[in-house]
């Protein structure tokens, strides 16, 4: 009897530490969660080549540099602050929205967005890739939904671009809907009068670690030497809020360079689609 009850002494601070660690758990990752989205974890492309080596050669008129500023995943809090530096550095980009349910609350934010002379495109209503890939009929059956969510804000049948959520190349997409789920839906986009767009620049601040704004600036300056055309992948969701802190020295840098900043729809024709990488 009286080792049961010494045991039952010790049993029960042992639980009641182990009810504490995990409630801490929870606690933890409701703060830092962000939005469905992105990330680089197990997406790979199926093509090595960089999305300027797919494009047509340029013609005369459009050897300029330019840069295609991009944001995937939002709205989120986030997205008002990219708003703010965008304005002040008079600097238009895309954004290349989702509506998962728990960011639909920001959607407002899209109306300021288009007000300010932005672009939105489409990139997934829920980001699920088991969901959105486990066939051609789920993908556009997403998009529609996306459509729907966004209507109250924005003009959304008037919306013709679009980034698969991984790129256009991503192999996660195999796993659900075949190794030609991606071709199938590439063509059908064509087919329904939509273009596509990946990247060639990548923040790369979707990834795990959280990088801070020093390591964020790196990633794209590294990418974005010798490309005359840099699209470049960032994300604004509540995880990325260091990408909003590197966004006026990313500007600098590709201003002190030489590049025209444009919306993904001024892009020439011959831009459409390419390889892409990473976590789009």
């Amino acid at each position: 009897m009286k080792r049961s009850q010494k045991m039952k002494r010790y049993v029960w601070p042992i639980l009641w530490v182990a009810a504490c660690l995990a409630l801490i758990a929870v606690l933890w990752q409701r703060c830092y969660e962000a939005v469905p989205g992105c990330t680089q974890q197990d997406l790979k492309t199926a093509a090595d080549d960089c999305w300027v080596e797919t494009l047509a050669p340029a013609s005369v008129e459009e050897t300029a540099r330019r840069v295609y500023l991009t944001f995937d995943d939002g709205p989120s809090p986030t997205t008002e602050t990219v708003l703010d530096i965008l304005k002040e550095e008079n600097v238009p980009a895309t954004f290349f929205v989702i509506a998962a349910e728990n960011n639909r609350e920001y959607l407002p934010i899209l109306q300021r967005t288009v007000a300010e002379g932005h672009q939105i495109a489409l990139h997934s209503c829920t980001h699920e890739y088991r969901r959105i890939y486990a066939d051609d009929t789920a993908y556009w059956e997403d998009i529609k939904e996306l459509r729907q969510q966004l209507a109250p804000y924005v003009d959304a049948e008037s919306i013709r671009w679009l980034r698969f959520p991984g790129g256009s190349t991503n192999t996660v997409s195999h796993k659900y809907g075949g190794s030609g789920i991606m071709s199938t839906l590439k063509r059908q986009a064509e087919e329904k009068g939509y273009r596509y767009v990946d990247w060639n620049v990548c923040a790369e601040d979707a990834a795990g670690g959280r990088p801070s704004a020093a390591e964020i600036l790196h990633n794209v300056v590294e990418d974005a030497q010798g490309k005359d055309t840099c699209v470049v992948l960032m994300h604004d969701t509540k995880a990325t809020k260091t990408t909003a802190e590197a966004l006026p020295d990313i500007i600098d840098w590709f201003r002190e360079n030489g590049y025209e900043f444009c919306t993904i729809d001024q892009m020439p024709p011959q831009q459409n689609g390419g390889g892409g990488g990473g976590g789009g």
